[in-house]
């Protein structure tokens, strides 16, 4: 089983305490696709302007990305700049170009419109909810969303959540969403709304899983050094969706490897900067990270 994504393909300025990146390779629909595309076939839809480059393709096709849906228009690509704090969990946004995606209206070509496994990325709930209705019959569909789409557009977003199936979003953005500051009180409030499945994402605490009424925890894997966290979270996103669309499976078992899949491959973006190391990944190291990731999270039942 392939998976769609649609979101936005860009160009990213990162500082650090541990360094500095101008122009690289980045988006959401970047980072998700890569991980996801270690499982399964991976569709793209997304827009980018002229000054996106065949160097820039390869980098994509170059692990069988499928880039018919990426539009090529005249103009720039989105372009964004941040810088973190010294502990990277708190980011200042320097600059924001949207540029070719300010009118990005995301189209899904026939071939994509058969696929069951779909991804949302975090762009405005109208045209989450027009790529939905070019969809014929979608098994899984995930959604990614954030704080302004919350704040200015919640009605929209409420709409569009009635045709979720698996929400993930950070810690903030749960309670925002719902007005319940306990998670355990919120995930219900979410499941109202029409995800079953919601993933919460708690940075350097790892992810929570809640689904059919039980909870499942994961932590993030421990690194010695962290350059960049800049799309860890679509990193993660990816590596969950590509498992699922792989297994062709929702079951709670797999739900959790998924979880585990996701937070190894996110464990790996951040060492360096961009999508740099997610690029030369091999499936060995993720699979060897994967078991080292279970020996530390195992521990004994209580003897009787």
């Amino acid at each position: 089983m392939g998976v769609l994504v649609v979101g936005s393909v860009a160009f990213d300025s990162v500082k650090t305490p541990f360094g500095e990146a101008r122009d690289i390779l980045g988006g959401a629909a970047t980072y998700f696709s890569l991980a996801a595309s270690f499982f399964t076939e991976v569709s793209l839809v997304g827009v980018v302007g002229s000054d996106f480059t065949d160097e820039h393709v390869q980098v994509l096709s170059g692990k069988g990305i499928d880039l018919r849906g990426l539009e090529r228009v005249p103009g720039k690509t989105f372009r964004w700049a941040g810088e973190y704090s010294y502990d990277l969990n708190n980011r200042t946004t320097l600059d924001t170009q949207l540029n070719v995606f300010a009118t990005f209206k995301p189209r899904v070509i026939p071939e994509y419109q058969a696929l069951e496994y779909v991804f949302l990325g975090n762009i405005d709930p109208a045209l989450q909810r027009d790529v939905l209705r070019q969809i014929k019959r979608p098994k899984l569909v995930g959604l990614d969303t954030m704080n302004y789409w919350i704040e200015g557009h919640l009605p929209s977003l409420h709409e569009t959540l009635k045709r979720v199936d698996l929400l993930i979003i950070n810690d903030s953005e749960t309670r925002q969403l719902t007005q319940e500051h306990n998670l355990l009180k919120a995930a219900r409030r979410v499941q109202q709304l029409g995800p079953k499945t919601l993933v919460i994402k708690r940075g350097e605490y790892g992810v929570l899983l809640y689904h059919a009424g039980h909870w499942f925890s994961a932590p993030a894997f421990p690194l010695e050094e962290v350059f960049d966290p800049t799309g860890a979270g679509d990193t993660f996103a990816g590596g969950l969706m590509g498992y699922l669309a792989a297994a062709d499976s929702q079951t709670p078992a797999d739900l959790k490897k998924a979880i585990v899949f996701g937070s190894v491959l996110a464990s790996f973006t951040v060492e360096e900067f961009g999508v740099q190391r997610l690029a030369r990944l091999t499936y060995p190291e993720i699979t060897e990270r994967y078991r080292q990731f279970k020996a530390l999270t195992h521990f004994e039942d209580i003897p009787t």
